[in-house]
């Protein structure tokens, strides 16, 4: 207990420093606000967490990093990849709070990889593979990982007993020990019940506000997708909550019934800003989270994704560094959309691209001038065949379309199948990266 005080007081602490201390540009903009030397401009390299395919290349999930500054001999190509010895289901990484380290986790063997990418980001390291999350937690499929000062706070999609989506957050400190563990809410918080599952973590200091979203077990997202959705009893286990929790304290203060698995949150954090936005997977929604005009949280859906009754499946966004605009991909159809956010209360779509047959992540750089997409979503959901492209999609954006700056075919170079991706910058440009006037927003 006395552990778990400590975390709480560290919290706490870290709240209060960074209210009005936040930079207005910085890195993605899914990063957490915890995290020193937020850099502006140009980024140098692009690593991307990709999973392992039988007889490509290795058959190992690997640590991809790619050259993305255009005075670089080797722009846009592969410079480094680390391989982590076996498939696990690699998926979602984050940085440490000190920006030194990246975490990448295993959705299906539950093992983190701490890599380290502050020595020399173009040739990261393998530094240590954390094995005891189940043991000391109960928790499976290790998918968010969201810096704390001096901590890693993890969200997890599933457990070790029932495999189904009930599960819970995890703590470790930066050496990769254990420190705590808090449970999705399962029962009835101001007359909503919560159902245990768990997906994204997004913090707001500046409101004390910390906000979580709801997908699927190992039983569902370890399935072949094909046979998942012919399933009527699978399809009902499939996260509908978000849950509004109190930083300082780590107890959940708010369940907001949000049907469709909400996956990734996003924060505007401008001054004077008070929501987030998710997106619905299964029901092609725009949701907004924030408080009304009594200074309640309220959760709303706000727009529509393509053609809801076509089940685009929408699976990330991006939204831009002043929150007037947001990046969503759909990965049925292969569309990158972008809306306008100016009225968060009513989003327009402004804009749309076939950028794949299939595509997953989508990140903006740090001025919000490239935007970046990969293609693999889960081994076992992504598609066949033909359609079967797996790739990292640079873009340039100038406001009005997207424009291709540079691709890697990763079938072809033997990798696997992109996921996940983090920018990194050369340490002697991080200086002044870090001091560089903010670029203008896109144009609109």
């Amino acid at each position: 207990m006395r552990i778990v005080h400590r975390l709480i007081l560290c919290i706490g602490v870290a709240t209060a420093f960074s209210v009005g201390t936040l930079a207005a540009y910085a890195d993605e903009t899914c990063n957490s606000p915890y995290m020193s030397g937020l850099i502006k401009g140009q980024e140098d390299f692009v690593h991307v967490w990709t999973l392992g395919v039988q007889g490509m290349g290795d058959g190992s999930d690997k640590l991809v990093t790619i050259a993305a500054n255009p005075t670089s001999k080797s722009y846009g190509k592969v410079i480094d990849k680390i391989s982590v010895g076996g498939r696990g289901e690699a998926h979602h990484m984050g940085f440490t709070d000190d920006r030194k380290y990246l975490w990448a986790g295993g959705l299906d063997d539950s093992k983190i990889y701490v890599f380290d990418v502050g020595t020399n980001p173009s040739h990261p390291k393998l530094v240590k593979t954390i094995v005891d999350l189940p043991v000391k937690t109960g928790y499976a499929g290790p998918h968010t990982f969201y810096a704390l000062p001096g901590r890693m706070l993890i969200g997890n999609l599933s457990n070790t007993a029932s495999k189904d989506g009930v599960t819970g957050m995890s703590v470790y400190n930066n050496k990769g020990d254990f420190i705590a563990k808090y449970p999705m809410p399962t029962g009835d918080i101001r007359q909503v019940k919560g159902d245990g599952y768990g997906y994204d973590i997004a913090v707001n200091p500046a409101k004390n506000a910390l906000l979580t979203s709801s997908f699927a077990g190992s039983n569902n997202y370890m399935r072949d997708l094909g046979e998942l959705i012919k399933d009527p009893e699978a399809m009902k286990h499939f996260g509908n909550t978000m849950v509004m929790w109190n930083l300082k304290s780590m107890q959940p203060e708010q369940i907001f019934a949000v049907p469709g698995a909400p996956l990734e949150i996003r924060w505007a954090l401008p001054e004077g800003q008070n929501w987030a936005i998710t997106a619905t997977a299964l029901t092609s929604q725009l949701w907004l989270v924030k408080r009304d005009a009594g200074g309640a949280w309220v959760a709303k859906d706000v727009a529509a994704i393509g053609d809801p009754a076509k089940t685009p499946l929408p699976v990330d966004i991006s939204i831009t560094a002043d929150a007037k605009g947001l990046w969503v991909n759909t990965f049925m159809d292969g569309t990158t959309h972008y809306f306008d956010l100016t009225d968060p209360e009513h989003p327009r779509q402004t804009y749309s691209k076939h950028t794949g047959s299939q595509v997953n992540m989508v990140s903006q750089s740090w001025d919000g001038r490239r935007v970046y997409i990969t293609s693999s979503l889960l081994s076992k959901w992504d598609k066949q065949g033909k359609d079967n492209e797996q790739f990292l999609r640079a873009f340039q954006w100038d406001g009005h379309d997207l424009t291709p700056a540079f691709e890697i075919d990763f079938s072809k170079e033997q990798l696997g199948r992109p996921h996940h991706m983090k920018f990194t910058a050369s340490p002697q440009r991080l200086a002044s990266l870090t001091d560089a006037p903010a670029a203008a927003g896109p144009a609109r």
